[in-house]
């Protein structure tokens, strides 16, 4: 390492003359030099925590340390070296037996080791920067009286465990790339009377054989030895493992010129101690590893952290302000936009090369079909079939692909949502009233519409988002989450209507039922030995006949009425309960989602298989599949998935063009801009808090957003939607943010006990582009999607609708509401706010977001988007 200037880390006149500072007067001229702390009067932090800062300044980071503990045994061999624990980040011991190791936990230290190991640090040998590229040429720099014994002893083969190659190699995978090793060496010897210690770093890394369990450079080593009078060998090489595990002493010992470094890194160490006290918890619990570690910035001067280098300031919103500062010029925040997204373009096509954009791709894929279906079928039922299911995978493919080619922010999906579902079905009443054409007096509004996002593009209103914050960011995802949630249910209850159980059948009374197929006219009487009159053969559960004997004899339920024939029988009425098997698909896909989607933090599977995480992001996949391979089984008729083959409109007293005049008066053009207004509103605000949840900077993400952008290219697609007949796209919260969930990037190495790092976001056109793409083919592939039931994809639906809403901290809070204060988790909001105030917060978003659902349902829906 570097040495540090003296403008950087020591005062004027703070350096003294160098002096030796090891307890061998041998010792390499590495070991001399001064401090590299300003004072000697500043406390220990204060003098550690400045290496930090200097290094943090300089963008230097300190590889990781892999630190092996050897320990010194006799056997009836002799004595051995055998490897007794290891720390990445935390510690992992060896069982007793010596054939497993321990779970990863944080280590218990005792003080008096601490104590122990300082001494050790004070008062023995100190070797810093030493050139050597061998362990025989470390062991040469050491006392000389007792250099030959200590070579003899320390040159000895270690014993490691486990000692299974294969074994190891699992582990060094473990190991992240560029990280160094650090040998504590303890142990008894009979031909010390006194204890040795050796502190040694090198000024290069260098591989010292099989002296580590994993291949290594080494950096740092630390040998004791003594006599057998003194126990405390093993707890004194455990501290100093710990200590090298610390990153503060770490760095500390990296940059370290002067005994006096060193020292003053234990006693910042100690000075963040944390004592507990005897008799008050069991030394032998190993306390489990935290699911996130503090930031050691805060342990910088004495406590208090120093000053963030400069970053750009975040709004309300949690965006970055520079994205959504005002220019004062026309369109000046849209060519802003472009700017910054320009660069990134070509990385947008080739960071999808990956294959989690693969499993993205068919996720999203099936949640945006059963969204087009969903509320395409809820549109046709709203507006008379003007706007149904083909014109909804119309609108979806050409309207998200487009959206995803040019927008700013590629990750979001375009779709239908709620409450622009609420507006149609009150246009189109109020057009049913008053005598309007829906589709012409639609056109208008969508064109003022579109007049009105140009203008709030051009004038950069979008900086208003920086104003959002969590009440509105959170009552607008519940909102939409909910609605999501209903609507799937709703589906499945009108399944009830449509396939009614058979509420009359008794099985004791099989043997009476029956169905005849008269093929004579319903006056006439029937006879089974005339030819026109046929019995069906016996039915399965299903309700179909068995094959063998409908080719012979039988005629089905079909081919009777077909051939003009009617039914008679008591049996004639059967319906199979495709209502509890559908309930049982949709729970089922339900529940497999949820719990597929656990599986990746589940403790099944060695890591190095990636079983648990490509079963992850198969979830819903693997849910459908099963579910149809049951659906299938069963051989129940359940409502499979309608997906037009024919590219005519649903309604055919409609074309694919809308003409602006002829059918209304010429002042509807004019009034269309009143009601333009509300759903501008109503766009504005779906679409930009939409965007502000998804660029909030908790996902990292690298490439920026594009606010005015994607406002103006949601704009211009309302002109084509309304002059085609689609219906409008917005982005799709809920969609948007499973979209993100399934391009998520963590570290594909951690350190036992660690949890993976979250990396951010994979950012990138290509899965959009692909998702819309199969949904423009789609309407093509009828033969195979038809296989689906509805069911599972309503289940699909409800999935999407709960993972969003339980990722808003709304739902904490609600829970905190039914639970007892000594029950509740311990939230960091808690610990700054009165739990009184946190209630009356969560009351006023609950009373807010019934309010929305409310009016949203009664005649004055019309005021929705303003209230919204």
């Amino acid at each position: 390492m570097a040495r540090v200037g003296s403008t950087a880390l020591r005062a004027a006149d703070s350096c003294s003359q160098p002096r030796l500072e090891c307890s061998n007067p041998g010792a390499p001229p590495q070991a001399f030099g001064c401090s590299i702390f300003p004072s000697s009067i500043a406390t220990a932090a204060r003098r550690a925590g400045a290496a930090l800062h200097w290094e943090e300044r300089r963008d230097i980071t300190c590889p990781l340390l892999f630190i092996q503990l050897n320990q010194l045994l006799s056997t009836s061999a002799g004595l051995e070296w055998r490897e007794m624990a290891r720390w990445i980040k935390f510690e992992e011991k060896v069982e007793d037996g010596g054939e497993r190791w321990s779970a990863p936990h944080v280590p218990a230290l005792s003080l008096h080791s601490l104590f122990q190991l300082r001494t050790c640090l004070q008062k023995g040998t100190m070797l810093l920067d030493l050139d050597a590229t061998s362990f025989k040429e470390i062991i040469a720099e050491l006392q000389p009286a007792l250099r030959e014994r200590l070579a003899a002893l320390l040159l000895l083969q270690p014993q490691h465990q486990p000692t299974k190659p294969l074994l190891q190699n699992r582990f060094r995978k473990k190991v992240p790339p560029g990280a160094e090793a650090a040998h504590v060496a303890v142990g008894e010897v009979e031909f010390l009377e006194k204890p040795f210690a050796a502190f040694i770093r090198l000024r290069r890394g260098v591989s010292l054989g099989s002296l580590a369990e994993v291949s290594l450079p080494s950096r740092f080593l630390f040998i004791l030895l003594g006599p057998p009078k003194m126990k405390d060998y093993h707890e004194v090489g455990r501290a100093m493992a710990t200590l090298l595990t610390d990153e503060i002493f770490q760095r500390v010992a990296r940059q370290a010129e002067h005994r006096e470094d060193l020292i003053a890194g234990i006693e910042a160490f100690l000075d963040e101690l944390i004592v507990l006290p005897p008799g008050k918890w069991d030394p032998s619990a190993r306390i489990p590893p935290p699911s996130h570690l503090p930031s050691p910035r805060r342990r910088w001067a004495g406590g208090r952290a120093p000053q963030p280098l400069p970053a750009p300031l975040q709004g309300l919103s949690g965006i970055p302000l520079f994205e959504l500062e005002r220019t004062g010029r026309l369109f000046g925040g849209l060519l802003r936009d472009i700017r910054r997204k320009a660069p990134w373009y070509g990385s947008d096509f080739s960071d999808a090369l990956h294959p989690q954009c693969l499993s993205a791709v068919l996720y999203i894929y099936l949640a945006t079909v059963t969204n087009a279906i969903t509320f395409g079928g809820m549109l046709g039922d709203a507006t008379a079939n003007m706007q149904g299911v083909l014109e909804s995978f119309l609108g979806t493919a050409f309207a998200g692909f487009i959206f995803c080619l040019f927008s700013g922010q590629p990750l979001t999906i375009l779709s239908s949502t709620g409450p622009v579902l609420v507006f149609e079905r009150l246009l189109f009443s109020f057009s049913q009233d008053h005598s309007l054409d829906y589709l012409e007096f639609r056109l208008w509004i969508g064109l003022w519409v579109a007049f009105f996002g140009v203008v709030l593009v051009a004038t950069e209103a979008s900086h208003l988002v920086r104003y959002f914050t969590r009440f509105t960011e959170e009552g607008f995802c519940a909102l939409i989450s909910l609605i999501f949630i209903y609507d799937s249910l709703k589906k499945m209850l009108s399944l009830a209507d449509a396939f009614p159980i058979n509420w009359q059948y008794r099985l004791d009374n099989v043997t009476s039922y029956s169905c005849t197929c008269n093929l004579s006219s319903p006056g006439e009487p029937s006879s089974r030995g005339r030819v026109g009159s046929r019995k069906l053969m016996p039915q399965d559960p299903t309700g179909n006949l068995f094959p063998g004997w409908m080719r012979e004899a039988g005629l089905s339920r079909t081919q009777c009425l077909d051939r003009g024939g009617h039914l008679l029988g008591t049996s004639c009425q059967y319906v199979p309960d495709v209502t509890l098997i559908s309930f049982l698909l949709f729970g089922g896909t339900f529940l497999f989602c949820t719990a597929l989607k656990r599986f990746r933090s589940s403790r099944y599977f060695p890591v190095h298989l990636q079983v648990r995480k490509m079963v992850s992001d198969f979830a819903v996949i693997l849910a459908i599949l099963a579910s149809c391979a049951v659906d299938a089984a069963l051989g129940l008729e359940t409502p499979k998935l309608l997906v037009p083959n024919e590219l005519k409109p649903t309604n055919p007293a409609r074309g694919w063009v809308i003409f602006p005049f002829g059918a209304n008066p010429w002042w509807v053009c004019l009034v269309s801009a009143v009601p333009a207004v509300l759903v501008t509103i109503l766009i504005f605000m779906d679409q930009q808090i939409t965007a502000v949840i998804l660029n909030r900077r908790e996902y990292k993400l690298q490439k920026g957003a594009g606010f005015h952008l994607d406002l103006l290219c949601v704009s211009l697609l309302m002109v084509v939607t309304s002059v085609t007949g689609l219906p409008w796209y917005v982005s799709a919260t809920v969609i948007s943010l499973a979209h993100m969930e399934s391009l998520r990037k963590e570290s594909a190495t951690s350190a036992p006990g660690e949890h993976p790092e979250f990396l951010g976001i994979r950012e990138q056109r290509l899965t959009g582009l692909v998702v819309f793409i199969l949904m423009g083919v789609s309407i093509f592939m009828a033969p195979v999607l038809k296989h689906i039931p509805m069911p599972v994809l309503y289940g699909v639906f409800l999935h999407m609708g709960v993972t969003a809403l339980n990722s808003i901290q709304l739902m904490d809070r609600v829970r905190l509401l039914l639970m007892p204060a000594k029950h509740q988790p311990d939230l960091a909001y808690l610990r700054h706010v009165p739990l009184r105030r946190v209630h009356l917060f969560t009351i006023i978003q609950l009373l807010c977001l019934a309010l929305l659902w409310l009016l949203k349902s009664t005649v004055a829906a019309i005021i929705f988007p303003v209230m919204v």
